[in-house]
């Protein structure tokens, strides 16, 4: 067993979960939080990145204070996207598996609400749940959370900037002597003003590395583009990443549906997920990620939460986010579980000012990446080309008489000057495509 969560006070039942989960040395964070979590009552404010542990530092302190006898809900877990939601639910599930008289519900959307209804008819002593699910079950009088004792609100931060008031509304309707534990990568304008409304003044604070809070093994570098080059300089940088997971973040559902279309074109393994894909099509992409079957997601900023997938070597911002915690969770995604990561914005000239805007609030510090020249531009494209015709799929439509036509204009030819000659017309027919886009342009 597991002496270092032993110390911290974890009960025999939790410390043999861990054992089956391989888990045995308590992160930072955990180390922390489980000791104030289990033995104080005040409300709890928890500085910490994503990738940190921080589902088990509340999920394993919180499963073990469950009075099973009562068959009321006790504690609620909020987060902000199903993903997240459904993860933290398989984790707690994962850690109760020598608890069996705990039982625990998912109360996401983008599953039917009816068999969560009727879940919820038997005993129920923990809910995961997303804002909106929750308040639609709230307005159904479906749910009761009046004897509720304790309230986590996960990634509080990224909650708040997209669900601000179904969680005002939610908290508002729960009772007012539960205990809140929040838990966020940054302290915003909104978490500060939701700690100053809805929790205790005696609270407890625990910071983690927070001199470069959410950026430990993670290279910061950003590279400066004309507007006409930036897809060309992506798929450069992507075509040196072969084999290797990422993420690329783009602003919008629109942006996220073009570049994955561009990058399905020129045959990259990638996917695509935003919020106005069903939750079917998500998981469906998800799982190809997350078991390597893709290398790369393209996602907006909110449809990615909840990504906890170890190997992501380099995360790319296609646009640079509007806000720091949007950063510090865009490059959270990789350098996971003591990794290290690359976090890549590409930026147009008038952008380069507000790098130093993001070293001083986020305490960190971007290199210039070098960008690709024109000649290696080229010749990535160009090898984008032969990739696409290598993996094209042969016409079966196409009769034998006409193929013999083809075949006898180059049977001369050996396969190296086949090669030189397509390849020659290949560069030739692009460098005049690009001097006609050149002067469309200029007019």
């Amino acid at each position: 067993m597991s002496k270092q969560f032993l110390d911290l006070g974890i009960n025999e039942h939790l410390q043999r979960s861990l054992v089956d989960l391989q888990i045995s040395v308590p992160t930072e964070v955990q180390e922390k939080t489980i000791p104030v979590v289990l033995n104080q009552n005040e409300d709890l404010v928890v500085l910490s990145k994503t990738g940190s542990g921080k589902t088990a530092a509340f999920g394993l302190p919180l499963l073990q204070l469950i009075d099973t006898e009562n068959t009321s809900i006790q504690t609620l877990i909020l987060a902000p996207t199903r993903e997240l939601g459904q993860q933290i639910y398989n984790n707690l599930i994962s850690f109760a598996s020598w608890s069996d008289q705990i039982h625990i519900a998912s109360l996401c959307g983008g599953t039917p609400i009816k068999p969560q209804i009727e879940n919820l008819n038997s005993t129920t002593h923990l809910v995961v749940a997303t804002p909106g699910r929750l308040l639609d079950l709230i307005k159904r009088e479906a749910i009761d959370l009046k004897h509720l004792k304790y309230v986590v609100l996960d990634e509080a931060d990224e909650m708040l900037s997209a669900l601000k008031f179904e969680v005002d509304t939610i908290i508002k309707a729960i009772p007012k002597t539960r205990r809140t534990l929040l838990f966020t990568a940054t302290m915003s304008g909104t978490v500060k003003q939701l700690v100053q409304n809805y929790m205790s003044k005696d609270l407890v604070t625990i910071e983690v590395d927070t001199t470069t809070l959410g950026h430990q093994g993670i290279d910061h570098h950003y590279v400066v583009v004309e507007p006409i080059e930036k897809l060309d300089v992506l798929l450069h940088f992507l075509n040196s990443k072969g084999g290797e997971r990422g993420i690329i973040f783009c602003k919008t559902k629109a942006a996220v549906n073009k570049l994955a279309k561009k990058l399905a074109i020129n045959k990259f393994s990638s996917g695509a997920i935003h919020g106005s894909l069903t939750q079917g099509i998500r998981d469906r992409i998800m799982g190809q990620f997350r078991e390597g079957h893709i290398d790369i997601l393209v996602a907006t900023d909110l449809a990615a939460r909840g990504i906890d997938v170890k190997e992501v070597s380099y995360v790319v911002n296609y646009h640079l986010p509007d806000t720091y915690e949007a950063y510090v969770h865009r490059s959270g995604r990789t350098a996971r579980a003591g990794a290290k990561g690359l976090s890549l914005t590409i930026l147009q000239h008038e952008e380069i000012a507000e790098i130093t805007d993001f070293e001083n609030e986020l305490g960190i510090v971007f290199h210039k990446f070098k960008k690709a020249d024109a000649q290696s531009i080229e010749e990535n494209n160009a090898l984008l080309w032969a990739k696409k015709i290598f993996k094209t799929k042969p016409n079966r439509e196409v009769s034998e008489e006409f193929k013999t036509k083809i075949k006898t204009v180059f049977h001369h030819l050996t396969k190296e000057e086949l090669v030189d000659k397509v390849l020659a017309h290949h560069l030739a027919q692009s460098s005049t495509e690009h001097s006609t886009s050149d002067r469309s342009k200029k007019k």
